[in-house]
């Protein structure tokens, strides 16, 4: 589901002991708490367990570091929902699923940490077009997925006929990213699961 990520590190001089998607895991929770503005290199270099010149001998700047983290970010949620949604056997019940992917990420810890996806939107997306860019594509792939799922229970009969695909998947987006957004006040998980059956009222 997720596009090929554009030349994220370069490999020329990395140390060997470098693994670069453990680092970049660290960089995500990082960038993800403090932004990308708030975050330094020092930053980076503390959580990530390198020196700054490790850190540089496999990545341009700071900006290589948060492209490449993001696409990470987006390439382990991908593949979370595509296992996610091995279950689901009709088109309403991925809707479901993907609602409740993200209802138990808005909440405790990883809710008041927040989404990579909802922070560069809302950081980025003036000054950093290339990266506003991104998101955008991803906030899209996620919004035509949602409008397939409800063409997909149209069809299997588990979603009315007079439900608007387009729109109501676009409303549903919102919903998500909202959830995202709120999860970060701190909210219990009773509280973000109940959203899933209020959302899924729009597909009645």
């Amino acid at each position: 589901m997720a596009s090929t990520p554009p030349n994220i590190p370069r490999s020329r001089g990395r140390p060997r002991e470098f693994d670069i998607d453990a680092a970049l895991d660290k960089a995500i929770v990082v960038f993800t708490e403090k932004g990308y503005y708030g975050t330094s290199v020092s930053d980076l270099g503390t959580a990530l367990g390198l020196t700054a010149g490790s850190i540089y001998k496999a990545f341009d700047d700071k900006r290589a570091v948060f492209v490449a983290a993001l696409e990470r970010y987006i390439a382990l949620r991908t593949e979370r929902l595509r296992q996610a949604l091995e279950p689901a056997r009709t088109g309403r019940e991925r809707v479901r699923t993907l609602l409740a992917l993200y209802a138990a990420s808005s909440y405790d810890d990883d809710g008041r940490r927040g989404c990579l996806i909802v922070s560069s939107a809302v950081e980025l997306a003036i000054s950093d077009p290339e990266i506003a860019g991104r998101v955008a594509q991803s906030l899209d792939v996620h919004e035509k997925r949602l409008a397939l799922f409800i063409r997909q229970g149209q069809e299997d009969g588990s979603v009315p006929a007079h439900v608007e695909a387009a729109a109501t998947a676009r409303l549903l987006l919102c919903v998500m990213q909202g959830m995202r957004v709120i999860g970060k006040t701190g909210r219990s998980k009773k509280e973000m699961n109940a959203l899933i059956d209020k959302a899924m009222k729009v597909l009645d």
